[in-house]
């Protein structure tokens, strides 16, 4: 066998022809590539890991990717595409993170190191969730990740973190369900709003969040347009009952009292002129 497949080290090469096409589609350069060449275990995970340690997450990523190309199903292996599921991680590349865990789970699916995968993959889709204005697709995902996690791993660090961040996507979910509603109040479409305020009081994971009182509030708000007084002294005295001290029920109360319905709670709170500014919706 030459010796130079022995060489110390992998040194980083380019395909000219296919870095020249890629560039000249795309306007940017290919990121040069490993290539292939024969060299101990431990040299490779090594150096890896090196380039690990000073947050070259590209760089680690090659080296771990060719542990695990030359020695599949190893121990190496193993703590290598691990090592890729932080690395990618750490570089933002959430997609590929997520495949290297779903790789581990299927290979290594009663490893002790299997309880940070299935966490890893949930954080991937938690670090993914935008604005309430936007779809909450990653929001669900890393919902029923970190629901897996706490029920796969009781006990564990993994189910304490995921339990902290469950009651994080549910108030943004339960975000999502106001945002909407306060739509549909703003368009005229009472009824809609109704249900999606409904929504959030309704869910026992939502009733937690930050969003129940003004949940409570707006109902009290759209009842109230619609003439059903029952309906929003009703809610009202739920939202003084459970939040006397809450801005939100210091709105409701005043409104309640214009209407000839003062409830019997007094407010704790005093209204909020930022509060009425964005009052309706």
């Amino acid at each position: 066998m030459p010796a130079s497949k022995f060489r110390a080290g992998l040194v980083l090469a380019t395909v000219a022809v296919s870095a020249l096409t890629i560039s000249a589609c795309s306007g940017r350069p290919e990121r040069p590539r490993l290539a292939y060449e024969e060299r101990p275990v431990e040299a490779l995970y090594n150096t890896g890991y090196q380039r690990l340690q000073r947050n070259r997450w590209a760089d680690a990523i090659d080296y771990f990717q060719e542990v695990e190309r030359q020695h599949p199903y190893s121990e190496w292996s193993r703590r290598a595409i691990l090592m890729q599921i932080y690395a990618y991680y750490q570089n933002n590349n959430y997609a590929e993170a997520i495949a290297a865990s779903d790789r581990f789970i299927q290979l290594f699916p009663g490893n002790p190191s299997a309880p940070y995968a299935f966490y890893m993959k949930a954080l991937c889709n938690f670090e993914q969730i935008t604005d309430v204005g936007r779809d909450q697709g990653y929001a669900q995902a890393a919902l029923d990740g970190l629901k897996d996690v706490q029920r796969r791993y009781p006990g564990t660090s993994y189910a304490i973190d995921a339990t902290v961040k469950i009651d994080m996507v549910n108030d943004q979910l339960a975000g999502k369900e106001m945002a909407i509603g306060r739509y549909y109040q703003r368009a005229g479409q009472p009824l809609a709003a109704i249900n999606r305020y409904k929504a959030v009081i309704d869910n026992e994971a939502y009733q937690r969040t930050s969003h129940t009182p003004e949940a409570l509030y707006r109902l009290v708000e759209v009842n109230l347009t619609l003439g059903l007084r029952e309906e929003a002294t009703r809610n009202g005295a739920v939202l003084g009952f459970n939040y006397p001290g809450s801005p939100w029920y210091a709105e409701a109360y005043a409104l309640l009292s214009e209407d000839g319905r003062t409830p019997d709670v007094a407010p704790t709170a005093q209204r909020e002129s930022w509060l009425r500014r964005i009052i309706p919706g």
